[in-house]
């Protein structure tokens, strides 16, 4: 019932191998059954009277045995016992015994290089990485030291690993600053990021311990496949090796998928698997900018409603019979793509499309005259990323942007295959638990959730939902004056979109409240705008991409006055972002607060549960009291109603996937 060769295998990873990767695996009708049941059932049963960490806790021990001895031997003696397991690890394996040996090894190792000991329940979470689960651990408790572990005892057996986050400063901060504990081991470290030649990227791939971020990886192995073409199967290269013809080995970065830690991964799995993976060509089109006028002022002729219907919670758009007779009028006198119904359909979808369902500083910013898409689930721009079928170049003429070719598809992806193809997968997070049962049937990962080194002291302030957006907008200021500007603490407010984090900047600027703003349109700052967010009575606005992956240090005196203070705006389409965003303050036992303070008017209720809030919005506005529970129960509706959309357009990507891999093997040429 489980994916088969879930352990790392001699055989399997053999360096030999032109490019080891894990087989797809779909599992029979029957197995996904019995699969779901234990999921579903057996597991939840179990995990009332057992403890799924309690059977890591063992590594601990194992690590204890071998620290004394090792706290007191010196540097050249700790290097050669590092030399000295890389054959017993490649002989033996990953057994308990050996692992919690090479712990104690990584961990003396960090005290003397970097100044930081793994905690035991770091320990912890590096065995359950070195098992292949997701390992959840609350924001703060150090998720990039715990994978150190499992990376440098997996890369001293000779195995190449590759660690992968959210973006390219993550990358580069965490292999620049573990690289001495790695080199200490004496072990390599590379980086790839956004930017870098074929010759460098080849060179990062071919360190012990690689960092890269989830898009470059991704792209990094799409153009393999293209390299490797029709004749890519083990047994080919093998044959052209053996013949001298390395050609098109050297058009190779990769050296294949064998040992994956995947950061935020939630955010990777679940958040960022909505939109496939395109790997893409450039054709020009003369006549595109002209098409692409035409197309937007047709739209603007057309009625929503009678012609057109759109729908915010399926982000689509739905020509109706009177809709598509009405285009076929005004475009009688056309010539080209117009001619055909179905063409002209299909581009005035996408003209639809563009004009009301992508909205400028939330699903794009305009930057030097240019579109960059903005990651909604980590608020970043992509600017090597563009819209498919023309609705990017629709975009760029909408925004009176400089055209840029549309680009045709050359090979695709989803996270969901990609991942599964790595020999060894694991993960970390600090949340996860409310898409175990996706991330089990799809990567085939368990997660198991780390408990805290320290106990939490973070208090939970009852939600604020207030009744039109400029109600919430004061609300937000004078929180804010409260505890920063009066208070003496920090306060951080966490917004959806751009948008939204320059609407409530400039509300502060009118109150003569002195903040710092970080979004996609000052994503070069990030570090030191993040850095200093728990300084004494400093006040930050930021979308999502301040929640992840980065650490807010509290400044002197801060503890004392309670703390950072977290305020969210706007509850997002996950439950998962929210709890992040919350996981910023009281780290590490430190104290802080959070508290949501939101509108009826925001996109989760509009969208969602449109019917209902308006009728909550009717009682508030006839000043009736409505109580907190219904709120609560309005947005878990909300977020369960987000979610399960999602969760379709997830599996629908997989299933597409799946059958266009199949049509071009057939026709024989790959993905």
């Amino acid at each position: 019932m489980s994916r088969p060769g879930m352990k790392l295998d001699r055989r399997e990873l053999a360096l030999s191998c032109p490019y080891p990767e894990r087989a797809e695996y779909e599992p029979a009708l029957h197995d996904r059954i019995a699969q779901g049941l234990v999921n579903d059932l057996i597991k939840p049963a179990l995990g009332r009277f057992c403890d799924p960490a309690r059977a890591l806790r063992a590594i601990v021990g194992h690590a204890a045995q071998h620290e004394r001895a090792l706290s007191v031997a010196s540097d050249d003696d700790l290097r050669q016992e590092a030399n000295g397991m890389r054959a017993t690890l490649r002989r033996r394996g990953f057994v308990p015994e050996l692992v919690g040996r090479s712990f104690a090894l990584v961990r003396e190792a960090a005290t003397r290089t970097i100044g930081q000991r793994h905690y035991d329940v770091q320990l912890m979470a590096g065995w359950g990485l070195l098992q292949g689960k997701l390992v959840e651990m609350a924001t703060g408790e150090g998720k990039t030291i715990a994978a150190t572990l499992p990376a440098a005892t997996v890369a001293l057996a000779g195995y190449p690993v590759h660690l992968i986050t959210v973006n390219d400063y993550l990358a580069n901060r965490d292999a620049t600053e573990l690289a001495p504990l790695y080199q200490f081991l004496g072990l390599s470290t590379g980086v790839v990021v956004q930017g870098m030649s074929k010759a460098e990227r080849r060179q990062a791939y071919a360190k012990s311990v690689t960092y890269c971020t989830n898009k470059e990886l991704a792209f990094d192995y799409l153009r393999d496949r293209v390299a490797l073409s029709r004749r890519g199967s083990r047994l080919h290269l093998s044959l052209e090796k053996l013949r001298g013809h390395q050609e098109r080995g050297e058009d190779l970065v990769l050296r294949g998928l064998h040992f994956g830690i995947v950061d935020e991964a939630d955010s990777i799995f679940i958040d960022e698997a909505r939109t496939p993976l395109i790997l893409s060509s450039s054709i020009g089109a003369a006549e595109e900018k002209l098409q692409c006028e035409q197309a937007l002022d047709f739209a603007a002729q057309l009625v929503a409603g009678d012609h057109y219907a759109v729908d915010p919670a399926e982000r689509s758009v739905l020509l109706t019979a009177e809709g598509r007779r009405q285009l076929g009028h005004l475009t009688d006198d056309e010539h080209g793509v117009w001619t055909s119904s179905r063409a002209r359909e299909e581009l005035m979808t996408q003209a639809l499309t563009a004009i009301h369902l992508f909205k400028r500083d939330q699903h794009y910013v305009v930057v030097d005259s240019k579109i960059q898409i903005v990651d909604e689930s980590t608020g970043r721009t992509m600017p090597d990323r563009s819209w498919e079928r023309g609705l990017h170049q629709l975009i760029e003429v909408k925004e009176s942007c400089e055209l840029t070719d549309r680009r045709e598809t050359m090979a695709r992806i989803t996270y969901q295959r990609l991942f599964r193809r790595y020999i060894k997968l694991a993960g970390m997070s600090g949340t996860a638990l409310e898409v175990a049962r996706e991330i089990k049937s799809v990567y085939g990962l368990d997660v198991v959730r780390i408990p805290l080194n320290r106990p939490s002291q973070r208090t939970v302030l009852p939600p604020r939902v207030c009744a039109s957006q400029a109600e919430k907008l004061n609300v937000i200021a004078d929180t804010v004056e409260r505890v920063a500007v009066m208070g003496g603490r920090p306060v951080l407010i966490g917004t959806r979109s751009v948008g939204a984090s320059e609407e409530i900047s400039a509300v502060l600027r009118r109150r003569g409240i002195e903040h710092a703003l970080l979004n996609a349109k000052q994503d070069q700052i990030e570090a030191e705008v993040v850095a200093r967010a728990g300084e004494p009575a400093r006040v930050t606005v930021a979308t999502n991409m301040a929640g992840r992956g980065t650490d807010i240090g509290l400044g002197k005196g801060v503890a004392d006055c309670g703390g950072l203070h977290v305020i969210l705006t706007e509850y997002h389409d996950s439950r998962r972002v929210d709890r992040q965003l919350f996981g910023r303050c009281a780290r590490q036992g430190d104290p802080g607060s959070c508290e949501a303070i939101v509108s009826l008017d925001d996109d989760i209720f509009t969208i969602h549960t449109a019917t209902a809030a308006h009728v909550i919005r009717k009682l508030v506005d006839a000043s009736f009291d409505v109580p907190v529970s219904v709120y609560q129960g309005l947005r878990r509706f909300a977020q369960f109603q987000a979610e399960r959309r999602h969760g379709y357009v997830r599996v629908q990507n997989l299933q597409l996937d799946r059958r266009l891999d199949r049509l071009l093997a057939f026709s024989g040429r790959g993905e």
